[in-house]
């Protein structure tokens, strides 16, 4: 069977609103394989997967929003990016999208509270997958790991396996590192629900536009 990449590309967008279906585990190999095949400087395969599951899933679900509704603060080990300028504005309609479709007023504390949860929850999600890489490496792995997770996204999406990558999901360092049984010299970058979409879920109407090339890249020297 033959997938189409560009339809991949074009089709991926985060969901956030999974049915409690789980993806067989053939299914969830064969996306993994793929993604094994992502780039990395040297061939080193920096990118470390810890997947959970069914109960594992479901405790660690439970521990994190026992932690966000406590008041736990965050305990990021890398800092948070600093969206600044036209990025900030970019981040402000996106959320003024998202919260739209999912019917949060702006001044809806309780509300854009509950939205913020759903992460921790992993929007209902049969899984969730911490993808980290060693302590002792930089922004040049990390950019490595990153092309590993959006090989990975395309392949699920090209199986009808929705996913959400978030960064949200590092918060709580720790805690995901004793449910996961991560070693103590990994980070988490991000974290990844994924699962089956669920259509009903309104979060899943939007939709984020794109810009142009010529907003991000810059042609230099003679081109035909």
């Amino acid at each position: 069977m033959s997938f189409d990449l560009d339809e991949a590309i074009l089709g991926r967008r985060s969901v956030r609103g999974f049915l409690r279906r789980p993806v067989p585990r053939a299914v969830l190999e064969e996306v993994l394989s793929l993604a094994q095949h992502a780039p990395s400087n040297c061939n080193v395969q920096p990118w470390r997967v810890y997947i959970a599951s069914g109960q594992t899933a479901d405790g660690l679900r439970a521990a994190l929003v026992d932690a966000v509704k406590a008041g736990e603060p965050a305990r990021m080990e890398t800092p948070i990016d600093d969206f600044f300028g036209t990025y900030r504005q970019k981040q402000i309609a996106c959320a003024v999208e998202l919260y739209g479709n999912m019917g949060v007023e702006r001044g809806d504390r309780a509300g854009r509270f509950d939205a913020n949860l759903r992460n921790f929850e992993f929007f209902d999600a049969p899984h969730v997958a911490y993808v980290c890489m060693s302590k002792r490496f930089g922004i040049g792995v990390a950019l490595d790991v990153g092309m590993y997770v959006q090989t990975l996204m395309l392949a699920m999406h090209s199986r009808g396996i929705g996913s959400c990558a978030q960064a949200s999901l590092r918060a709580y360092p720790a805690l995901v590192a004793e449910h996961l049984d991560i070693p103590e010299d990994e980070q988490i970058l991000c974290g990844l629900s994924f699962g089956y979409e669920d259509p009903d879920v309104p979060a899943n109407q939007t939709r984020q536009p794109r810009d142009p090339i010529s907003r991000n890249v810059f042609f230099r020297g003679d081109l035909d």
